[in-house]
């Protein structure tokens, strides 16, 4: 019997949660340079800034938005197709956030250079 509060009993939070998965790899047209700053409903941890210049924030921004998005409009507004598909492999995600995104999108299964032969 199910509590009144969440999924069944035993389940986990990440099996319950609510992910959000883009209509289409260009649909995303966000920032590829720069400094950014994320929304307080993504980024709530004190400094939300990211330089997308460096490899590092911007696989961690990455990794936050499509944690934490919302709506189909906040990976619009912050992620970039062609990006996140260049960064697929080495994001840190969820299992089911990634079975997500790779069942909407086959092609994030395969290597980016195996496209380009």
């Amino acid at each position: 019997m199910a509590s009144g509060n969440g999924g069944p009993p035993g389940s986990r939070y990440v099996d319950q949660r609510h992910f959000v998965v883009a209509a289409t790899l260009s649909d995303l047209r966000g920032p590829v340079r720069g400094v950014v700053t994320l929304d307080r409903w993504l980024d709530w941890s004190g400094d939300s800034t990211y330089d997308l210049d460096d490899a590092g924030d911007l696989q961690l921004m990455y990794q936050t938005v499509l944690n934490q998005a919302n709506s189909v409009a906040d990976l619009c507004r912050w992620l970039h197709g062609p990006t996140l598909r260049r960064l697929w492999p080495s994001l840190w995600l969820p299992a089911r956030l990634r079975a997500l995104w790779q069942a909407r999108f086959p092609e994030l299964t395969t290597p980016p250079q195996a496209l380009a032969g």
